[in-house]
């Protein structure tokens, strides 16, 4: 299973992108693909179109959604990788990967990778 963050929900609709491709090369392979709730948040904020968001959401078994489990391992992550004010939103779409027992599909590396030595494994 493949959990998708909010750049790859938003790239993956710009055709050959490497974002696309994988997401193709993906879907054609039968790997599950989710979207987290909150990334499917940001993701939804736009600006896109409602065909757009039916192309996206046509490529996911399942919008996963941020319940208590998710927020129980958020709140472990976040605090884990420093408590920075600006992970918090990362914390909760790795949350839903680490509790799915998904891997990551990011492009934000960079700020995902705070939570990697917390459990979260990146594609």
């Amino acid at each position: 299973m493949i959990c998708l963050d909010t750049n790859y929900l938003i790239l993956g609709l710009v055709p050959g992108s490497p974002e696309s491709q994988d997401l193709i090369q993906w879907a054609q392979a039968g790997e599950t693909l989710v979207a987290p709730m909150p990334a499917w948040y940001e993701f939804i904020c736009g600006p896109v179109t409602a065909p757009q968001i039916a192309t996206m959401r046509s490529f996911l078994h399942d919008l996963v959604p941020f319940d208590e489990p998710q927020a129980l391992e958020a709140a472990r992550l976040f605090n884990a990788a420093g408590r920075k004010r600006t992970l918090r939103i990362d914390a909760m779409i790795a949350a839903t990967a680490v509790v799915g027992g998904a891997e990551l599909a990011t492009n934000n590396r960079t700020d995902f990778n705070a939570f990697v030595p917390h459990g979260l494994k990146l594609v």
